[in-house]
């Protein structure tokens, strides 16, 4: 397993379906090309920073990365957006390896951390991050406002 940042448009358009699976797996319908587009964007804008596992050419899984500041630390923090592992290809250590990744990155860059959250239901991933030494925030509420 070799695990990089996307190197050209060829590698967006091979994880694009993995990112589709992985927006179907918290609800959302299907959408190849805009699953496509918005990695595209992002990575074209340098708005994310994405790493992706690849077997023998093939992904596997990604993790997406957002920074964003701590005003307390004064300090770059790294939102674990995304991540996610193909089925076929779950407990094999992929999702740790990309978490370890993520975590390399955010020391690489000198930030203060990672933050990242998961549906309530998804224990399985919550189970993963309690091994990485992820805490679970039990000081602020968080709150979202749809618009």
């Amino acid at each position: 397993m070799l695990i990089r940042s996307p190197e050209t448009a060829g590698d967006i358009r091979a994880v694009a379906p993995l990112f589709d699976a992985y927006r179907m797996f918290y609800g959302a319908a299907s959408d190849p090309a805009g699953a496509h587009d918005f990695l595209h964007d992002r990575w074209r804008l340098r708005e994310s920073v994405l790493f992706i596992a690849f077997d023998v050419g093939t992904p596997q899984g990604f993790v997406q990365l957002y920074p964003i500041f701590s005003s307390v630390d004064m300090r770059r923090l790294w939102l674990l957006n995304d991540i996610f592992v193909d089925s076929g290809a779950r407990k094999s250590g992929i999702g740790r390896a990309l978490m370890r990744r993520a975590e390399q990155h955010a020391r690489e860059t000198g930030s203060s951390g990672l933050t990242l959250s998961t549906a309530l239901d998804n224990t399985r991933a919550q189970a993963l991050y309690e091994s990485e030494r992820y805490e679970l925030d039990s000081v602020f509420c968080v709150y979202n406002r749809t618009l």
